[in-house]
């Protein structure tokens, strides 16, 4: 049964948001990144400093464009490579060619492993659709539609702006807003009236870049604080502790106020 909202619609981010995939995508780009950065010890005598999770995938890479979280963490390491071109193969020493192979691994892990689902999200999905709020997923990840596949969650969402919709369209990734707003476009909704749900600083910082009536920001890794400084208007840990519809409403109340 629908009801009256404010809230017209509803943008939630994949890995770490409705899958428990953002491990799946740290692990194939540390086996990735250790890969090279041991290549560069080999031939260019620079000392191996491991890529790790905390110090690297979360500051550098989390919720980033694949191409454009190479070129994150290359800089912050101080390496400078060519881009390249996407149709590079995993073994050319490029941003595309290790971006290839970074998607390589990723397949192999999820082929071998599948994927599991956060219940919550997916109980309060249902209940936003039950209601009459429109829904949609926007994901940097151009994996997106092989993971919902592999989850059997396809039919949940009324839109997908995925990497390869992006790339189609020429959007930006985040922290630019393009691919929220565009889904809300998709849903025939406006960004003030519709809600954000994000568990990188990339992506809540593109909520509130993009004028979201509420950004929701969900500390899988602890990083509350650095949600709340990318511009979340909220924290939970995890969707189940907002209570449902209703107390996802009274909190888009308390932030937009009239």
């Amino acid at each position: 049964m629908t009801g009256t909202y404010l809230i017209k619609a509803a943008i939630f981010d994949l890995d770490g948001v409705i899958t428990k995939t953002a491990l799946v995508h740290s692990s194939a780009w540390r086996e990735m990144f250790n890969d090279y950065l041991r290549y560069r010890e080999k031939h260019y005598a620079e000392p191996f400093r491991e890529f790790t999770h905390s110090d690297d995938y979360l500051p550098y890479v989390d919720g980033l464009p694949r191409y454009k979280g190479i070129v994150s963490f290359l800089e912050s390491r101080g390496i400078n490579i060519p881009w390249g071109d996407p149709s590079d193969a995993p073994d050319r020493e490029t941003i595309c060619g290790l971006g290839n192979k970074k998607n390589a691994y990723f397949n192999r892990i999820l082929d071998r492993d599948g994927v599991e689902v956060y219940k919550s999200t997916v109980d309060l999905v249902i209940e936003l659709k039950a209601s009459g709020i429109r829904t949609g997923v926007a994901s940097s990840s151009k994996n997106c539609e092989s993971v919902l596949t592999a989850a059997g969650l396809t039919g949940l969402f009324e839109t997908m702006v995925d990497g390869i919709v992006s790339a189609r369209l020429g959007l930006k990734g985040k922290p630019e807003p393009d691919i929220f707003v565009t889904a809300c476009n998709n849903l025939g909704a406006d960004p003030g009236q519709s809600v954000v749900f994000e568990d990188a600083v990339s992506g809540v910082q593109a909520g509130r870049n993009g004028n979201f009536g509420l950004v929701v920001g969900i500390a899988r890794e602890g990083n509350q604080q650095d949600l709340l400084n990318g511009g979340a208007d909220i924290v939970v840990e995890d969707l189940s502790d907002l209570g449902g519809l209703a107390g996802l409403q009274v909190r888009f109340l308390q932030k937009n106020a009239l």
